[in-house]
């Protein structure tokens, strides 16, 4: 005689059998525990530049434009979004997950230092934050 005997000679019991463990089961599925995600937070920095009396456009094509050319040559950038108004602008710039945040801002001042250059003949008096 073999296990499955048992449950075939007794249909109603094996369904009876079968629809108590479904509902136990149902019934602590709520109760399983589950882990929240991760808290991650993303190596980011938030560059502002000031050049009072500039027009949006002026800040877009003359100081945003070539910082944003430069961020974009830093390797580990994943994400880079800006903004511009008047007499400011701000570039958000996230780089990959297991990237070192002072070695992206060292990257950041390297490429702002060199957009400086290009920038110079417009933007005499901007300032570069850190946040």
């Amino acid at each position: 005689m073999n296990i499955s005997s048992a449950f075939i000679a007794r249909p109603i019991a094996t369904s009876l059998l079968m629809a108590g463990i479904l509902l136990i089961g149902a019934a602590a599925y709520p109760l399983l525990p589950v882990a929240p995600l991760p808290q991650v937070d993303f190596p980011t920095i938030l560059v502002t530049t000031q050049l009072p009396g500039a027009s949006p456009e002026i800040m877009a094509s003359s100081v945003t434009q070539p910082l944003e050319r430069q961020f974009g040559q830093i390797p580990g950038v994943t994400q880079m979004t800006s903004s511009s108004a008047l007499g400011n602008s701000s570039i958000t710039v996230q780089f990959d997950l297991l990237r070192n945040i002072d070695g992206a801002a060292q990257d950041i001042q390297t490429a702002i230092n060199a957009a400086s250059g290009h920038c110079r003949s417009v933007a005499d008096s901007w300032c570069v934050r850190f946040l």
